[in-house]
């Protein structure tokens, strides 16, 4: 007996068909917490670590260390030299007064040592020196006070004594010895006798 030849043929789409719902059926999609999940871990690969953080943070305390020693010795420098202009203005204040003394002394040494010299001649030494030290005075404002008839002045003039006068009390009418002030300032006052009232 014969057998039968008649087969059937292969559905070829049919199979790719099953090939491909085979290769999905071990492949689950992801839950919404296994993407959080997923997500989480690619960013904390992305953020710098713990160690990383604490040394950038000890590399920016060094850089605002060392600014900050560089700023307090330029500091203490200018404050060096602050104390140095200041201990040199006060030593040498009056270095050009003392510079324009010199030519007074000069004067002075040179009619000491004139022979024969008559009384006539050291007092016009002595006028010429007297001048010399008049246009020192004028140069750095040093003024006189030379208060004669004037009214008494306590913060200008010192009153050595008191005299009976007819003209106001209280009016210089003698000065015993000249003052002096630098500018504004006294810097030695008026040596002077004051008029006070007649008695009766």
């Amino acid at each position: 007996m014969q057998e039968s030849n008649n087969q059937e043929p292969i559905d070829t789409e049919k199979l790719v068909e099953e090939s491909d719902t085979a290769s999905t059926v071990g492949t689950a999609p992801l839950s919404s917490d296994e993407m959080i999940h997923t997500g989480a871990a690619g960013e904390a690969e992305s953020m710098p670590s713990i160690e990383q953080l604490l040394r950038e943070a000890e590399l920016r305390a060094e850089e605002h260390h060392d600014a900050w020693l560089r700023a307090k010795a330029e500091t203490e420098n200018l404050r060096k030299r602050a104390q140095v202009d200041v201990t040199n203005a006060h030593k040498y204040a009056i270095d050009k007064f003392s510079a324009e003394l010199l030519p007074v002394m000069d004067s002075l040494e040179a009619a000491l040592m004139t022979e024969n010299a008559t009384v006539e001649n050291f007092k016009d030494g002595i006028e010429l020196t007297r001048k010399q030290l008049v246009s020192i005075f004028e140069k750095f404002n040093i003024q006189v006070i030379n208060p004669q008839g004037e009214k008494f002045d306590p913060h200008h003039h010192q009153a050595m004594c008191t005299i009976e006068s007819d003209v106001a009390p209280n009016t210089i009418v003698q000065v015993m010895q000249k003052g002096y002030a630098l500018h504004d300032r006294v810097i030695r006052p008026a040596m002077v006798a004051v008029a006070k009232a007649k008695e009766a």
